[in-house]
């Protein structure tokens, strides 16, 4: 009870069910088929057995980038790379429907803007030859439906515009401890929703491989997640490859540097990137089918700092470490407090020196005046935020260790806050106008606040139109003095 407030402990998890997603899902059941909006998300975060794709004629494909999500009309993805069976990577366009038939019964095959389409997602297929590659989701998803619905719209970002909530109002009026209370449950959701992630990539390559993985990911930054994702997935090929008694860190550097298709061809002698490049030439025909072509990098508005080439050395010193995971669980088992927790981990986390990436931005960058860190304080913020805590999360519940499951909860509630991005500042005012936002900011606040944004914002428009979150808020409000 909180001044007059009943608060049940699942209250935001009721909520959700209310919001944009559930009621699309809950029509969908009726009609017996996924909604077309579920496909979209699905493809876009790639919640699929990746591994083992095939198409409906039974090719293999590998999703080399998933495309960028077109709200407008015309496909549903743009600039998407794909490789079918060993053959050179192709860029084009994705169309998603629920059945295969849809391509013709739209009118796509006819339509100029569906040109450049490579490849037709669907949910089932439909009886007769598909008219281009297509590819089915229904038997090739990384997780069971309901474990998929529950994840929904929880783990990635939505780009959303809006003025003016119609929440602010309602959200005034509660208690400032239940506020901090709704926050807190729909932080839980977000932890939740990311470590459903992280169990379908356990169970699909092991908790080592799904926690590179997601480090991968992370380490890409908004605009080059898949591509770093793809580089992950090879971790196991390149652990397979002839031992290299070469120093370990400047050969994994080499490797993922080659693979990525980011290392010069041709390196001044006497530079660094030269000897990477003496390393990867050994390898690289072993490699050649799974280098990344060049469009699958996107390079304008990456801060320098955030260069790929930097983040893949980052990865490679902890990929010479054969014990850095080892030392992340190790971190967990010694129980750290939330006062500690943060130093101890970047005490686990942190890579060796590097003489080169800390005076360069990128391989033929000039040297820089000062020393710059290949890790720095935001991005173990992140990487504990969004992979270390949830991975655990993961394994605890996995492993029905519901004690050691508290203890990440203790310690993400407890966990510092990192940089507001774009979204947070928009989405603070959209719900709190000028008022500070109640209790200590955490970054489970944070989090919570982004949760808010994917199950409501992000399924309405400027105006709140039919968004049920200001009237469930509303509920739970107390009267405004007459």
């Amino acid at each position: 009870m909180l001044a007059g407030v009943t608060f049940p402990p699942d209250l935001y998890r009721d909520w959700r069910q209310q919001s944009g997603a559930a009621l699309a899902f809950r029509d969908a059941r009726r009609q017996g088929a996924p909604p077309e909006r579920w496909l979209q998300e699905l493809w876009a975060h790639q919640r699929l057995q990746r591994e083992s794709l095939r198409t409906t004629e039974n090719r293999r494909v590998v999703i080399l980038h998933p495309g960028f999500w077109n709200h407008e009309a015309g496909p549903d993805f743009t600039r998407a790379i794909v490789q079918f069976d060993d053959h050179a990577p192709v860029s084009g366009d994705i169309e998603i429907d629920l059945h295969s038939s849809l391509w013709k019964s739209h009118g796509h095959a006819q339509n100029p803007a569906y040109a450049n389409v490579i490849l037709h997602v669907v949910w089932e297929p439909k009886e007769g030859p598909p008219l281009l590659p297509t590819l089915a989701l229904k038997e090739q998803l990384d997780g069971p439906s309901d474990e998929l619905e529950s994840w929904v719209g929880g783990a990635g970002e939505m780009p959303v515009e809006w003025l003016a909530g119609q929440c602010s109002a309602p959200l005034r009026r509660l208690p400032p401890e239940a506020v901090v209370e709704l926050l807190g449950q729909a932080a839980m959701v977000r932890l939740q929703t990311k470590a459903l992630l992280f169990r379908a990539r356990g169970r699909a390559t092991g908790w080592h491989q799904a926690l590179w993985e997601g480090v991968f990911r992370a380490l890409g930054y908004k605009h080059n997640t898949w591509p770093m994702q793809r580089l992950a997935e090879l971790l196991p090929t390149l652990r397979g490859l002839p031992e290299n008694k070469a120093d370990a860190r400047e050969v994994w550097e080499a490797r993922l540097l080659g693979l990525s298709g980011m290392l010069p061809a041709e390196p001044k002698a006497g530079t660094y990137g030269r000897r990477l490049w003496d390393l990867w030439w050994r390898e690289r025909d072993a490699l050649r089918s799974n280098i990344l072509p060049e469009p699958v990098w996107r390079l304008n508005g990456v801060r320098p700092a955030n260069h790929p080439q930097r983040r893949l050395a980052l990865a490679g010193t902890w990929l010479a470490d054969p014990a850095w995971t080892e030392r992340i669980e190790q971190w967990f088992q010694s129980d750290p407090q939330p006062a500690d927790a943060e130093r101890s981990l970047a005490d686990a986390m942190k890579p060796t020196t590097h003489g080169f990436w800390k005076r360069h931005y990128t391989l033929a960058a000039r040297e820089l005046p000062g020393a710059l860190p290949l890790l720095g304080s935001g991005r173990l913020n992140d990487l504990a935020v969004n992979v270390v805590l949830p991975w655990l999360w993961a394994r605890t519940e996995a492993g029905a260790d519901p004690a050691a499951r508290q203890r990440v909860e203790n310690l993400y509630r407890h966990w510092s806050p990192g940089e507001d991005n774009a979204v947070l500042k928009l989405v603070k005012s959209r719900l709190f106008g000028e008022d500070p936002l109640p209790g200590k900011r955490t970054a489970a606040v944070q989090q919570g606040l982004l949760q808010i944004v994917r199950d409501f914002c992000g399924y309405s428009n400027a105006l709140c139109d039919q968004c049920s979150f200001p009237a469930l808020v509303e509920r739970h409000a107390t009267p405004e003095p007459s």
